[in-house]
């Protein structure tokens, strides 16, 4: 009898090995990162430092932990790590806009010196000089989007897996249940100002490498709106590579253990060298 496929979902809940350290980036309790480095250096390149964005719909009952098993496995493959938590959504939660946002800001330019911080601490290959790529999933893939959109200082590059790519759209569809609207405080038509500020389509071309990794068969996050995204940024002069996964869903972008792990990798290195 051929063995079970593993179910995606299981890395939601599956303990991941710890991290080499946690780092503060602000004052908040939200206002840190799980660093995980590599033991030695990867071939005779070294690596950029990526920056893990965590998925979860901007919720608090989701957060960076069970990006933990993509993250040890990016390190088994040379890349230091750094998973970056923000302030979320929820009853009593301080995230939304724009504290989600500012927090995406703080974190990515404050990171790659506290973990070269680290790395020196640990006697640990350091991150290669400048700035971050960039590694979001579903709502994290917004905010690297976003980040690179909007953002004063430009990443490395981005790879957006199943990225919540248009939030007018996902708000439309009531993807899982009004989180858009925890997220922005409303509809497109009573906070329109926070929702043109929130998307992530650039209004001039994109100045980082931007490639986007989706699966046909997401239903947490319709391709539709990678498809519209990619369709719109082209327009407006960015280069942005579209990857369909054919009958691929939401979580096996984040499990090393799923058939669609390779393409994400290989993605992830089309944006370095």
């Amino acid at each position: 009898m051929p063995a079970r496929e593993p179910d995606p979902r299981d890395v939601l809940i599956l303990p991941a090995p710890p991290p080499d350290a946690v780092v503060a980036y602000g004052p908040h309790l939200d206002h840190v990162a799980d660093v995980r480095l590599p033991l030695t250096r990867s071939g005779p390149l070294v690596a950029p430092l990526v920056v893990v964005i965590h998925g979860g719909f901007w919720r608090a009952e989701y957060d960076r932990a069970h990006t933990g098993h993509l993250a040890a496995a990016l390190v088994a493959l040379g890349y230091p790590v750094a998973q970056l938590e923000y302030r979320r959504t929820g009853p009593g939660a301080p995230g939304g806009w724009p504290a989600t946002f500012d927090d995406v800001v703080a974190g990515v330019e404050a990171l790659p010196a506290l973990v070269a911080a680290v790395a020196a601490s640990l006697g640990r290959p350091a991150p290669a000089p400048g700035p971050p790529l960039l590694v979001g999933h579903s709502a994290g893939g917004h905010l690297a989007l976003w980040y690179a959109a909007h953002a004063p200082s430009a990443p490395a590059g981005v790879l957006a897996l199943a990225p919540v790519a248009d939030l007018a759209e996902a708000h439309r569809l009531d993807l899982d249940g009004g989180a858009v609207t925890a997220l922005l405080g409303g509809d497109p038509t009573t906070r329109a100002a926070a929702y043109a500020a929130a998307e992530p389509l650039p209004t001039m071309p994109l100045r980082s490498p931007t490639v986007i990794v989706h699966g046909t068969a997401d239903v947490q996050v319709p391709i539709s709106l990678s498809r519209g995204y990619a369709s719109a940024a082209r327009a407006g002069g960015s280069e942005i590579t579209l990857s369909e996964l054919p009958n691929v869903g939401h979580f096996e972008l984040i499990d090393p253990r799923s058939a669609a792990w390779r393409k994400v990798t290989e993605a992830l290195r089309s944006l370095q060298w």
